[in-house]
């Protein structure tokens, strides 16, 4: 064991050498390691934090969440032209939907409007996102209140004129001012604040609830009508756990083809998007960037593996005389490979290094600078220096078994 810590401790101190008498020659070969490790943990990285950020927006959303619509999340095998004359669902289906659908927890109902201007006094917030919705939303998203309370059934079904902000758009209206009972203009119109939800931050996927509020669904009903082209609606399901998702699915497409009266042989004209085929589609696409980014990065690592490979040959040439000397004095061949097998990972996980040091410094200064955190897990900084070792090992190999089978009468003549 103090035989291989002695050789450890030689070989750092030859790979110091090596990077303080040829500092131009080493820092070219270790370039390609430090932009192979720099790239890979980069790109890594950057997809850790976005699909951190991305589990952290859509946390309030059971993956089995349903969305009845005329619109597919996806490509569909049905023409534009057709998908276009489908109707738009209709609150009387999700009344309906409520009172005859099995093993579900939530069911809500839900429009896409255009946004609006909000005001509080002589404050105007613009482009405000308008989220008519049904009183079960809140159960269905999991929305957290930072004051105040969600609306009721009640209130839900009369269309009263209550509203609940996002927390942006509370904080730009009242500033220091206690929100909840007071009166903002909204459609012309005068809606009492009856809660604020709590700050969620930027969404990967635009504006989040911060930047939204919250209005009874019946009320947009009652002004825009319900055969409204402008506006889609949806009827928001959320099973309860352990459900069979095809057959819950079947079950939606059997009762609503009943109660629109569509004949067997006919085509569904509404679609059944569930949530967890988006959440997969993102999987995939994180998936493909990670497989990007190992194969641009692999091809840095190829040239970082030649880089030490070709410090190490000069290394054996510049040190024939030494090793000759050392078996001379009875080093044995293993002691002479290790030595050098040591030199080249040494030097190799300090490029590796050198890599993981940029990519935090980058990470640092962009989650200051924008509102996005980016994570340089230690996961991927033991896969850095990991891969770094593994580099060093492999270009290394060949050099340091050259340098064991030397014959030591030759060595000590070359190096005279």
């Amino acid at each position: 064991m103090l035989l291989y810590l002695r050789l450890l401790k030689e070989s750092f101190t030859f790979a110091l050498n090596a990077l303080r008498n040829n500092k131009l020659r080493t820092l070219l070969s270790l370039l390609g390691v430090t932009i192979g490790i720099f790239s890979i943990i980069a790109v890594l990285a950057a997809v850790d934090s976005l699909d951190k950020k991305i589990t952290s927006d859509l946390s309030g959303l059971d993956k089995n969440t349903i969305y009845l619509m005329r619109f597919s999340f996806g490509p569909s095998d049905i023409p534009k032209w057709k998908r276009d004359q489908f109707p738009n669902v209709k609150y009387d289906e999700y009344v309906y939907l409520k009172g005859i659908m099995t093993n579900t927890a939530e069911l809500g109902y839900q429009i896409f409007t255009k946004t609006e201007n909000i005001k509080y006094d002589s404050k105007i917030v613009s482009d405000v996102n308008i989220v008519p919705v049904s009183h079960e939303f809140i159960d269905i998203q999991g929305l957290e209140f930072e004051k105040g309370r969600f609306y009721n059934e009640s209130e839900a079904n009369s269309g009263a004129k209550v509203i609940v902000l996002g927390n942006d758009i509370a904080t730009n209206l009242f500033d220091d001012v206690n929100p909840i009972g007071k009166d903002v203009r909204l459609y012309g119109q005068r809606f009492t604040v009856i809660g604020v939800l709590k700050k969620l931050g930027a969404s990967i996927f635009g504006d989040s609830n911060d930047s939204a509020v919250f209005i009874p669904v019946n009320f947009v009903r009652q002004k825009f009508g319900d055969n409204n082209e402008s506006l889609t609606n949806v009827i928001i399901f959320k099973p309860v756990d352990g459900v069979d998702m095809e057959a819950y699915q079947a079950e939606i497409s059997q009762k609503l083809r009943a109660y629109r009266g569509i004949k067997a042989g006919e085509i569904d004209n509404f679609f059944i998007n569930v949530f967890s085929g988006f959440t997969n589609m993102i999987d995939g696409i994180i998936g493909s960037m990670k497989l990007g980014g190992w194969v641009i990065s692999g091809f840095s690592l190829l040239v970082g593996g030649f880089g030490i490979a070709n410090i190490m040959f000069v290394s054996v040439k510049e040190r024939t005389h030494l090793i000759g000397i050392q078996k001379s004095l009875g080093a044995k061949n293993r002691f002479i490979l290790f030595q050098f097998l040591f030199e080249a990972i040494i030097l190799s996980v300090i490029g590796g290094l050198v890599g993981l040091l940029m990519v935090w410094g980058i990470a640092v200064g962009l989650s200051k600078a924008l509102d996005f955190e980016f994570v340089l897990s230690m996961g991927n900084i033991l896969l850095g220096t990991g891969l770094a070792g593994i580099i060093g090992l492999i270009s290394g190999i060949i050099p340091a078994i050259s340098a064991s089978r030397l014959d030591p009468v030759e060595a000590i003549r070359t190096g005279m």
